[in-house]
């Protein structure tokens, strides 16, 4: 239990660093996704027959379907993501790329037949408050477009968690290490289109890719899904939202990026909303293995 909890926390606070290694990276947004992908992937992949893993998707037909639609929506997310990084900041682009889980939750009556309690709703009208607060009190030096970007991730965030959960036989390392390769092939689409494939890595990024790639990708997910299995629901889910916090924290140490006092009421509005949202469906619903990090 220890143990588990320790790896759990830990590749949370992986992936809350993503935008600090990816600030190292001197390529465009969707070319760092492109590398993470193909990297992480290929990783979890040799973890997955080194583990002895066995493949089921093939037996698996409509479900391999809805995992291919969350691999392709999880590669255009972090595109979005990466490139609101570039516009808007860290922390400001995790806050908006956080709101993905409420839309999910919103949406869940209607998909997935779930009750929506008066709890989610006062979680969701803080959310939705803390990202005015957020959005509006940067509207100043923040670009439109950045924060375009920021919401455009949480929307396809949404996309992915909502056909990943739809790909229930399809679960635990193997669901990652394909959507994950589903997400590569869809980036490598979108990249050979625009540019090629002819990418000119500078020497002092290399170190920073592999990081992002084998330690923030592959080794964070394989620490994830090897971890929630065996600490409660409950924790798993409100411990969760240290991604977000860790990112808005990581950004302000290391990036000395700034948050006015409004922002700062919009990032716990924002935080403590999904978590008074999480709490209230996580004891009666199941946990869903294949859920994603960024």
């Amino acid at each position: 239990m220890n143990k588990a909890f320790f790896k759990y926390i830990l590749a949370l606070l992986l992936f809350g660093s993503n935008g600090i290694v990816a600030s190292r990276i001197d390529l465009n947004s969707y070319e760092i996704v492109l590398l993470r992908t193909l990297i992480g992937s290929l990783l979890l992949i040799a973890i997955f027959f080194l583990s002895r893993g066995k493949l089921t998707f093939w037996e698996h037909k409509k479900d391999f379907a809805f995992l291919a639609v969350s691999g392709i929506a999880m590669g255009t997310s972090w595109m979005f993501l990466y490139e609101a990084y570039a516009q808007i900041g860290v922390s400001i682009a995790s806050l908006c790329y956080y709101c993905g889980p409420v839309i999910v939750m919103i949406l869940s009556p209607l998909l997935f037949k779930e009750k929506l309690t008066s709890t989610k709703i006062i979680g969701f009208l803080a959310v939705l408050i803390g990202i005015v607060l957020v959005n509006g009190c940067g509207a100043v030096s923040v670009n439109r477009f950045g924060l375009l970007c920021g919401l455009a991730s949480a929307v396809m965030y949404a996309f992915m968690v909502i056909f990943n959960k739809k790909a229930a036989a399809i679960t635990g390392l193997e669901n990652s290490a394909l959507q994950l390769l589903i997400a590569f092939a869809a980036v490598a689409v979108f990249v050979g289109f625009k540019q090629g494939f002819i990418i000119d890595i500078p020497t002092e990024s290399v170190l920073p890719i592999l990081v992002l790639g084998l330690l923030n990708t592959g080794i964070g997910c394989y620490l994830y899904f090897s971890s929630i299995g065996k600490i409660p629901v409950q924790t798993v889910a409100i411990c969760g939202y240290l991604e977000p916090l860790s990112a808005v924290l990581f950004s302000v140490v290391f990036l000395s990026e700034t948050l006015l006092p409004m922002q700062v009421v919009g990032t716990v509005l924002i935080i403590g909303g999904a978590i008074c949202g999480e709490c209230i469906q996580v004891p009666i619903e199941k946990t869903n293995e294949g859920k994603h990090k960024s």
